[in-house]
């Protein structure tokens, strides 16, 4: 499968090729014609030109035209995903159907009006006037999505963009870019002009660098690590910068928790997308009264997730992103277990692929629990009552999400309260949302602006203020 960067919605002619092979066995699953300086300029001028704007109902049509294609389609995109990168086809195909819920939420989007009035005689210094707000779309907008989710992340930029009338350039991940070139394509054949997408890929200091200083760049949103989201923090310059980064999130199992529940949503948490969310459950942390007999069920409901082949349909954990990322993965085990920890299930690996892995006794200030880890570990940490298991949750420099299961309302209450965290979810995995709801970290999970269809199509908007004597 040959691909090409796409430069105001032509596909460009490179002699310069990205090839893109499966992390589970290594075959060429496809390559990608790569940009230049003189394309990204074309992209950036391209995009800024003076244009007849885009109605809401015309946007709002793309979006849906775009989710009827890919209602049609999800499962050639469940499969090139899988191809690409490693995720086992159970994954894809639910992303597949998430993007389709993207589509939906923004062409909903599109055709809202968040416009206020005020009046403004509500003082002695008042006159007898209306004051109105309106959105404009932004001159030019840079999203740089990273490799987790290859189409999720993609249509989380671009659909809100659509809906706000901005446009956009897209520099999606070197390891999955397929499939961003896959979706870019169903969005012109939707009806998207040109001028409002193009996709770059090339080298770092002639495209992403590049992209990142330029100043016809209005806003920036970039979701990967913490420390290239502090890099390109400190070179973009004055923009709007939106930064979805890593996560450490704790799941909490109270004493009085539903053990059956709290297994299933430490497996759900810690193994779906091989482990690779920046919301997924990196730490598991368990009253000692439960510890024992939980872990028993995580162990047991550990088996159920089959590690291997992500083609195949009985697959349920597919591989990491490659096999260095497999290999550090092994080493951070290895080394809590020289810290004392014990491995009770899994921890085997084979090339890219690292079989789920429940690790006890883990200590607190192990690289394994205090660092992100990206990948299929569940590893249980000991608490004594909610107020430790708090304390242990905000240590980290992490403040995505936290799940926590209880049967107890003033606990439950007491957990949202004073847990460092964007999003706090009871008896449920720290990741669970829904498409058009808020979602964001702070510390260094990001800088506390909101994404989520709703959100992120505000920010894709400036907010103009005028007033009328009548």
């Amino acid at each position: 499968m040959d691909l090409a960067c796409y430069v105001l919605g032509e596909r460009l002619t490179s002699d310069q090729w990205l090839e893109v092979r499966s992390p589970y066995d290594g075959h060429l699953v496809g390559r990608v014609a790569l940009a230049d300086a003189a394309a990204v300029e074309r992209a950036i001028t391209g995009a800024r030109a003076p244009a007849p704007a885009l109605s809401r109902y015309e946007r709002s049509q793309i979006l849906e035209r775009a989710r009827l294609l890919l209602e049609q389609r999800r499962e050639e995109f469940a499969q090139l995903m899988s191809a690409e990168s490693g995720l086992c086809l159970r994954e894809t195909r639910y992303e597949a159907g998430r993007t389709v819920d993207v589509l939906t939420a923004a062409a909903h989007e599109a055709l809202r009006d968040d416009g206020q009035m005020f009046a403004g005689d509500v003082s002695a210094q008042g006159k007898s006037r209306r004051i109105f707000t309106l959105r404009e779309p932004l001159g030019l907008a840079l999203a740089i999505t990273p490799f987790n989710h290859p189409l999720n992340q993609v249509s989380h930029k671009l659909a809100p963009a659509i809906a706000a009338g901005t446009p956009l350039i897209l520099k999606p991940s070197e390891k999955t870019p397929l499939t961003a070139l896959r979706f870019a394509a169903l969005l012109y054949e939707a009806g998207l002009p040109g001028r409002m997408l193009s996709v770059l890929l090339g080298p770092t200091a002639t495209v992403a660098a590049a992209l990142v200083r330029d100043p016809r760049v209005d806003l920036l949103t970039f979701t990967g690590s913490a420390a290239v989201g502090k890099a390109i923090a400190g070179a973009a310059g004055y923009k709007r910068l939106v930064l979805e980064l890593g996560g450490n999130d704790p799941l909490i199992v109270l004493a009085d928790a539903d053990l059956d529940l709290a297994a299933t949503l430490a497996a759900e948490g810690a193994y779906r997308n091989s482990g690779q969310r920046c919301t997924a459950v990196k730490r598991i942390l368990v009253a000692e009264e439960v510890r024992a007999e939980f872990t028993r069920r995580l162990v047991d409901k550990t088996a159920e997730y089959i590690s291997g082949d992500p083609a195949d349909p009985a697959t349920r954990v597919g591989t990491v992103i490659d096999e260095p990322a497999a290999r550090h993965l092994e080493a951070v085990l290895h080394r809590a277990v020289a810290a004392g920890a014990r491995v009770l299930t899994g921890g085997t690996r084979r090339g890219a692929l690292l079989a789920p892995t429940v690790i006890d006794q883990v200590p607190r200030d192990a690289e394994m629990v205090v660092c992100e880890s990206f990948g299929p570990l569940a590893p249980i940490i000991g608490v004594r009552d909610l107020a430790d298991a708090i304390a242990l949750a905000n240590s980290t420099a992490y403040g995505l999400s936290a799940g926590v299961v209880t049967n107890h309302l003033p606990s439950a209450l007491q957990a949202i309260r004073e847990l460092r965290a964007g999003t706090v979810n009871i008896n449920e995995v720290p990741g669970y949302r829904v498409e058009n709801s808020p979602f964001g970290g702070i510390k260094d999970s990001g800088l506390g602006i909101k994404e989520g269809v709703i959100e992120c199509a505000k920010l894709m908007t400036t907010v103009k203020t005028f007033s009328l004597p009548w």
